[in-house]
């Protein structure tokens, strides 16, 4: 496979799995209330009740995360080839990548536990507590640590090598910033899931784990798909 096949379909990939994503993202709010951390019963019933909705946004999980390690791959592909001397950005970024792929994995087989869990009679509420109350950094502080780091290193890249215009840095670190504005909120002393600044709130689990990612996804990506276009200039010389 030569070069500009490497950047079209690493930056489908990415376009991809944001597009999963998008479809993946409704079924969190079809879910009804949760019933909040404290009450272990109410948390069995609430996960057996959407025990199909939960295995199927791990499912989805597992080709965006794919997809991810395929856009990852071909972005390390770029930055070595524009500028060798830059390659070793590139690793760097795929490697943050695949840490965060491996922790989201984690978190998705805790999840899905709390289902297997949730549907063996007689379920342990305070075991599907402990899963749960488990992944709360894992989707909000470290993921966005992660997410933030390999989108400012992305945009520090491309700059470095000259592999995508320069604007698309700013996109990225952008992007990061508002990762990083959320990791923070580790600190915070409560737990409330419908609050916005805290460990499990609306702002770390919802918007900037899901958002910021999906903006730097789709601008590389597209930037790579029409890189991947690009046609190398004739060798042919004129008749």
């Amino acid at each position: 496979m030569n070069d500009l096949k490497i950047y079209h379909w690493a930056g489908l990939g990415a376009v991809a799995s944001i597009a999963v994503f998008l479809i993946e993202f409704p079924f969190y709010f079809v879910r009804g209330a949760f019933p909040g951390v404290t009450d272990p019963v109410k948390i069995a019933e609430f996960t057996a009740r959407n025990a199909t909705n939960i295995m199927t946004c791990v499912f989805l999980d597992f080709i965006i995360l794919g997809l991810i390690m395929i856009f990852l791959a071909g972005f390390r592909c770029l930055i070595g080839r524009s500028d060798p001397q830059q390659e070793w950005l590139g690793t760097l970024v795929f490697g943050v990548g695949l840490v965060y792929v491996t922790l989201t994995l984690v978190a998705d087989s805790l999840q899905a536990a709390t289902v297997v869990d949730a549907l063996t009679i007689p379920a342990n509420g305070v075991s599907i507590r402990t899963m749960f109350e488990s992944m709360l950094l894992m989707c909000g502080a470290v993921a966005l640590f992660l997410m933030g780091m390999m989108m400012a290193l992305a945009g520090y890249a491309a700059v470095a090598s000259r592999a995508l215009p320069p604007w698309s840095s700013w996109v990225a670190y952008i992007c990061a910033l508002a990762c990083f504005a959320f990791v923070p909120t580790m600190f915070v002393h409560h737990v409330d899931l419908m609050g916005f600044y805290n460990p499990a709130g609306l702002g770390p689990e919802a918007f900037a784990s899901s958002f910021p990612l999906a903006i730097g996804m789709i601008t590389v990506g597209i930037l790579m798909i029409r890189k991947g276009k690009a046609v190398a200039p004739s060798t042919i010389a004129p008749e």
